[in-house]
């Protein structure tokens, strides 16, 4: 499997000392094909097809059957014509999406480093065959590697591998030399057991699982107004060809048309929004679902930490200062090896050189430069040299170095041969045990201090110096992967936002518990082996000692109880639980494999362009709420209307005609929802649909008396034909229709703030179209301008009244709380 930085293992056996033959990794390459984890790709026209397999296009295609039925070619075509628009928005928006994400793979390839021919070469990793001297999965065979396999297991800090052991593809070699064969390629190493678990994580759509709910209950009301009319009107022998027209107007008139298209638009700008914040969104759907997100899993390291060592704290040993013991520290270190534990020493030595680390004095100890903890020092020395008889620490302002010997796994020790003012002497930096075996003497609290600094999840090296083989124990300098600058920040402003967060990591629980204070994240702090059986504590607010799946199956637990999660990650890891999540979160630095499984990808540094996903994510769900809301009205009160009148007088109150007009101004004028100005809630938003469906109810009921006051008035009082009733029946709904945009899209007075520019003109555009329409007889029965003018101040007047009603009726059931 290609590895995301340096191969895993530099030197691995062949029986061919050249490598393998072009002509032999050709055919190795045929037998066992290539060197990647296949990804699915639908077929654009399948994707396409797809969109026209839903509950909503059912209904308008049955409706297209209907209307070819009656003859009427016109109308059919013009549904048809919405069907494939509604399918057409969706499907655009989410290829640009999908498009976004394979450019970002492609400047992501991996070229692999390969032994062919006798001559090393660089070759694209999925060409790499088993037998080839490559990054993959590696049998050690002999010597001893320190490898940072932090991207596959989650854990920061460096682990050894010696004979027998399993190097992964996708690890880094920090330090060592060693021979191994090659284990596994492709789907078969641990990298691609991973993405296949990837390939296995789905989560349900909660919008699709809405949309459905919304349209099962109009069609129910549907068949019971139906099921009504049928049934009276064949009791009153009425025409079949009558029936089948009603049923065409009544099913145009329940049908949310423009409702998936209207959500996948309001996805798309906010996809387009984020993009510009450097967000990108590979699934529309999370845009949704980050605004009722309430658990944030967020992986550790490299999210949260910053996934490289710098120096934490030091233990001077008098006589040494912390000065002396970080300068020490820095001789028995070289940048050249570019090993990162000596260049995190390097670093907070030139940080302490620098002033950036205080000190308190000869005995105590300082902070790294880059570290954050509390500087701290024991004077506690062996009896047998107290420091009064030590003297003081040693001038090493002109220190030269004479000789450097790197650390290897197999001594645990790095070394240097010093020249200072007062003679040489020798550096020794590296594993405690082995350190203070080498000394003369060690301090009575050698232990206490060991114990202390690993309980705070630190990588502890020790530091002895002296003359010849007679070494003193200088001190101890601890290393952590520290928290990033915004990490405290940005965990304060989820959880203001009402998210939970749990903190996830492969290290251990001394670790997690310190990066989590550290961090200001407060809670307990569990073991994911003792929560693999059960449901993870309320309580709990870190999950230390992870595998992959463990991530993954905590992501699945969490919503099947009923949790809508989101997942920060970055490593091969955690792909399977960004792909289980609904929101799975790549962080800037992430691997592809990590990329391709999220469902938004970040490209600056750091996790502060989540919060604003979320914030832009609820003020795009109050902006669907206030569709939904204004569709359902519709869908509830105009196919009563229709039924009532033709119940009451034999009479289609709107031609199927003035029905697909209305479509326009009632369902895609009404779209400029989307762009509406709106505001984010404090909390969480759910989907309610009950709540949703009683409002729309609500709202109905008074619209639905003006409505048949309005038809009443025009046929008693102004004595209009039946073609001028029906006219006069479409403007009111039409009328009707922008008024409820403005009505329920805020859940104070509709007045109390400026609704969006775009809305406004979309409005004022199908009011004038509808009036112009209507008043000079063009595509149905003339009205005066008197009655066109009359009928929109009877609906502006029955708003205003509606609108105090509104406002007891949505702060019942909790509709657009803010």
């Amino acid at each position: 499997m290609p590895a995301e930085s340096t191969p895993a293992a530099a030197h691995v056996s062949q029986s061919t000392p050249s490598g393998l033959s072009s002509d032999e990794a050709a055919l190795r390459l045929r037998k066992h094909g290539p060197n990647a984890t296949p990804e699915p790709h639908a077929s654009p026209g399948r994707a396409l097809l797809g969109k026209l397999w839903a509950p909503v296009p059912w209904m308008l295609e049955a409706t297209i059957v209907l209307e070819l039925g009656l003859g009427k070619t016109l109308e059919a075509v013009v549904v048809a014509v919405l069907l494939i628009f509604n399918a057409l928005v969706s499907w655009v928006q989410e290829n640009r999406a999908q498009e976004a994400l394979s450019l970002l793979r492609k400047r992501l390839s991996v070229v692999a480093r390969v032994l062919r021919d006798g001559t090393w070469q660089r070759l694209p990793a999925q060409d790499l065959v088993p037998g080839d001297v490559v990054p993959a999965d590696v049998a050690l065979e002999d010597g001893l590697l320190e490898v940072d396999q932090s991207a596959l297991t989650g854990e920061s800090l460096p682990v050894e591998a010696g004979v027998g052991h399993a190097v992964y593809a996708g690890s880094t070699v920090t330090r060592g030399e060693a021979t191994g064969t090659v284990s596994a390629t492709g789907s078969d190493t641990f990298f691609g057991h991973t993405a296949e678990l990837v390939r296995t994580a789905r989560t349900a759509s909660h919008l699709e699982a809405v949309v459905t709910q919304i349209v099962r209950a109009l069609v129910a009301l549907d068949l019971v107004l139906a099921a009504a009319v049928v049934g009276i009107g064949l009791l009153g022998h009425g025409s079949l060809t009558d029936m089948l027209s009603f049923g065409v107007v009544l099913l145009l008139a329940s049908v949310p048309v423009a409702l998936p298209a209207t959500f996948a638009l309001a996805g798309a700008l906010g996809a387009h929004e984020l993009a510009e914040r450097g967000v990108l969104t590979t699934r529309l759907s999370a845009i949704e679902e980050a605004a009722g997100m309430d658990v944030a899993c967020t992986d550790k390291t490299g999210t949260i930490t910053l996934n490289q060592l710098a120096l934490s704290e030091t233990v001077a040993y008098p006589p040494q200062t912390a000065a002396t013991l970080l300068a020490l520290a820095a001789l028995a270190s070289d940048a050249a090896t570019q090993d990162p534990i000596d260049l995190a020493i390097l670093a907070g030595a030139q940080g302490a050189g620098n002033g950036s680390a205080g000190s308190r004095g000869a005995g105590d100890a300082t902070a790294g430069a880059q570290g954050g903890s509390d500087a701290r020092a024991s004077a506690e020395m062996d009896a047998s040299a107290p420091a009064e008889e030590a003297g003081g620490p040693p001038d090493v302002s002109g220190a030269r170095r004479l000789s450097f010997t790197p650390f290897a796994p197999e001594t645990k020790i790095s070394e240097a041969q010093v020249q200072l003012a007062q003679g040489a002497i020798r550096v020794v930096k590296g594993a405690p045990p082995v350190v203070a075996a080498l000394c003369a003497d060690r301090p009575a609290s050698l232990e206490r201090d060991l114990e202390a600094l690993a309980a705070r999840g630190l990588r502890v090296l020790a530091i002895a110096s002296g003359e010849g083989t007679e070494l003193h124990l200088a001190g101890l300098v601890g290393l952590q992967d520290p928290p990033r600058p915004e990490s405290r920040a940005l965990i304060a402003d989820l959880q203001r936002l009402g998210l939970r967060v749990i903190m996830i990591t492969g290290d251990t629980l001394p670790t997690a518990r310190a990066v989590a204070a550290e961090v200001g994240l407060v809670g307990a702090a569990c073991d994911a082996a003792e929560t693999r059986d059960r449901a993870l504590s309320p309580d709990c607010a870190v999950l230390a000692d992870v595998l992959p799946e463990d991530k993954f199956n905590l992501v699945r637990r969490l919503q099947e109880q009923g949790h809508v999660v989101g997942m920060t990650g970055d490593g091969v890891n955690d792909a399977p639980a960004l792909r289980q999540a609904e929101v799975g979160i790549a962080v800037a630095n992430a691997t592809d494999v990590a990329r391709a499984a999220a469902s938004i990808v970040l490209t600056q540094p750091g996790l502060g362009d989540v919060v604003a996903a979320i914030d832009l994510s609820r003020r795009i769900y109050q902006r669907m709420l206030t569709y939904a809301l204004n569709s359902s009205i519709k869908k509830l009160e105009v196919p009563v209307f229709l039924s009532l009148v033709f119940l009451a007088t034999g009479r289609i109150a709107l031609s199927p005609l003035l029905m697909v007009l209305l479509l326009f101004a009632n369902d895609f004028a009404t779209m400029a929802i989307t762009t509406d100005r709106s505001t984010s809630s404090r909390r969480p938003n759910r989907w309610r649909v009950r709540p949703l469906l009683l409002g729309a109810l609500g709202i109905a009921l008074p619209s639905l008396l003006v409505m048949l006051a309005v038809f009443w008035a025009g046929s008693a009082l102004l004595h209009l034909d039946a073609t001028e009733v029906q006219t006069l029946g479409f403007v009111t709904l039409a009328f009707q229709s922008q008024a409820t945009v403005y009505l329920v899209r805020e859940p104070r007075h509709a007045w109390s703030s400026r609704p969006g520019p775009w809305l406004v003109v979309a409005s004022t555009g199908a009011i004038v179209a509808v009036a112009i329409l209507a008043s000079a007889g063009w595509l149905m029965a003339a009205l005066s301008p008197a009655v066109v003018g009359a009928v929109l101040v009877a609906v502006g007047l029955s708003a205003v009244l509606t609108d105090w009603f509104k406002l007891w009726l949505f702060g019942r059931l909790g509709l657009h709380a803010v």
